[in-house]
């Protein structure tokens, strides 16, 4: 171990990951839904990312911000990958201090990407519904790519700072995590030194990130159904809707898992240890696993891609 400044405490050269309590000889088993739902984010996503990619008419505005969706939700989904699997196909429950904190870095960043555009994406989805005809003339694509690379800057600044405070801890000989990977509300709860600054400041990018994208998305939507009550057809009003059914369903898959753990975390502390590791799964797990399929489903221009390009590969062969 290496010894700090503090004579109580030291910094952890490893720490100890619990994949499911009470189910520590199950590893293998449970090996096989973490693999199958790996295989549908990397195939999904990346089925996604390949479409919009090669088919020109689909480089519009909403399409491109499901691209960039897709990006963060692999990354998030790459950033857990080595230690879950690791630990339930290897059985390597050590992760080193420096790894863990950069593995909590990359997820938390990914996280808050998937949040802002998720944000952008309900701003875009107003632009359409109000201003059908200007929608390309105001979200051309130096906006959007100025907008995906403002988002990634913005998600890395605000998490740069909590492996350093992290750092400047002293532990005292608690070093075992709750999840399979590193996540900044488990880690906090580690050390033994006075964790204020830590909290006012995870409090501040958790306000400043999720809890202002949730109340703007929630503003974007009551906006769109305003305008969609000032059309005067029920056929338009129903086409308009019917273009926000896919984002609406990526806003809960994302928002819900995320406020349930919030909530476990921070309030429940004597609830199961079961409870907490499944909330943190579907919190990380259910967005990239559902989001691809149900785009790919609800989104006709990427189901007809899709299919023509299943088509012609089935024809070839």
């Amino acid at each position: 171990m290496k010894n700090s400044s503090s004579s109580v405490g030291f910094l952890p050269t490893t720490f100890i990951l619990v994949g499911i309590p009470g189910l520590e000889t199950e590893h293998i088993w449970i090996s096989i839904p973490f693999c199958l739902m790996y295989i549908i984010i990397f195939l999904g996503n990346g089925t996604i990312l390949h479409v919009i990619r090669t088919e020109a008419s689909l480089h519009q505005p909403m399409y491109l911000f499901l691209a960039i969706l897709a990006l963060a939700e692999v990354g998030v989904s790459a950033s857990t990958l080595p230690t879950v699997l690791g630990l339930f196909l290897f059985d390597t429950t050590e992760i080193t201090f420096e790894a863990c904190l950069l593995q909590m870095f990359f997820i938390h960043s990914f996280s808050i990407m998937e949040s802002a555009v998720l944000l952008a994406m309900s701003v875009d989805r107003f632009v359409a519904i109000y201003s059908p005809l200007r929608y390309t003339a105001i979200l051309t694509l130096p906006r959007i790519f100025r907008t995906g690379a403002i988002i990634g800057l913005k998600s890395v600044i605000l998490m740069a700072p909590l492996p350093v405070l992290l750092r400047r801890l002293p532990f005292c000989g608690h070093n075992a995590l709750s999840h399979s990977y590193c996540l900044h509300p488990n880690l906090i709860h580690l050390p033994c030194g006075d964790i204020s600054i830590n909290n006012i400041y995870g409090l501040f990018v958790v306000t400043s990130t999720f809890g202002i994208d949730s109340l703007l998305i929630v503003v974007s939507y009551g906006l769109i159904l305003h305008t969609v009550l000032g059309i005067t057809t029920g056929d338009g009003r129903k086409k308009a809707l019917n273009t926000c059914g896919s984002h609406i369903c990526a806003v809960l898959a994302y928002y819900v898992p995320m406020i349930g753990l919030s909530m476990v975390h921070r309030f429940a502390h004597h609830v199961s240890p079961l409870l907490q590791t499944m909330m943190a799964n579907a919190y990380l797990f259910f967005p990239p696993v559902i989001n691809p399929i149900v785009y790919s489903i609800k989104t006709k221009e990427i189901r007809r891609v899709i299919i023509r390009m299943l088509s012609e590969k089935k024809f070839r062969v």
